[in-house]
């Protein structure tokens, strides 16, 4: 549901040190793109994820967004990560190149008519090629394949930053803006200090 009511007061909010704020875009596409899918290049697959354990898929997902402060499934429980891998409602994927793991993709179906690009990924030795609109093109085949009548993304602050705009390009349009505060997940211990560095660590005073 979008809700347009103002939520917090405007100017400046304070952030406890030890915590986190960024500004999250939600767009969405309600109808598929007219133009020609565009294929992956030579060398690039990608391919379902099989290997459903929760400590490789932590693995897989620490090497794609460290770097832009991906943290939602780190601090879930092995229980919480083992339902959300398995639900029949969602598609995960990988994009593998030189037999590497280089990216991943998931698409989550589990409102009916509509689909969520959940996570969409690339490793930084593979950006700048062109393979995230590949995967995106690939994405939005999967997307439009099912009877759905919406397909939505949400990007922050935090992220590569030129997602928005590629988003944008690949014909989502922002709807609605929110402001997430999270405690940092460099300082919990669940990605490293020099993760994201462009993100200044203010950790809370010791007692």
């Amino acid at each position: 549901m979008k809700d347009n009511a103002h939520t917090i007061p405007a100017g400046y909010s304070k952030i406890a040190p030890g915590y986190l704020a960024s500004v999250v875009t939600c767009l969405e596409m309600c109808e598929k793109p007219t133009g020609a899918p565009c294929p992956l290049p030579e060398g690039f697959l990608l391919q379902p994820l099989t290997d459903r354990d929760p400590d490789a898929y932590r693995t897989l997902f620490r090497k794609v967004g460290a770097n832009w402060l991906w943290f939602s499934r780190l601090i879930m429980s092995d229980e919480k990560l083992i339902s959300v891998l398995h639900n029949p409602g969602r598609e995960i994927y990988v994009i593998r190149h030189n037999n590497q793991d280089v990216g991943l993709l998931e698409l989550d179906f589990s409102e009916p008519g509509e689909v969520e690009l959940a996570f969409l990924g690339l490793t930084s030795d593979v950006t700048g090629k062109g393979i995230g609109r590949a995967v995106m093109s690939a994405a939005t085949e999967l997307a439009w394949a099912k009877p759905v009548k919406r397909f939505w993304v949400h990007t922050c602050t935090f992220d590569h930053p030129s997602a928005l705009g590629f988003y944008i390009r690949s014909g989502f349009i922002p709807y609605e803006r929110r402001v997430e505060v999270q405690a940092d997940p460099r300082l919990s211990g669940h990605l490293p200090l020099d993760a994201a560095p462009h993100v200044p660590i203010i950790p809370a005073p010791k007692v």
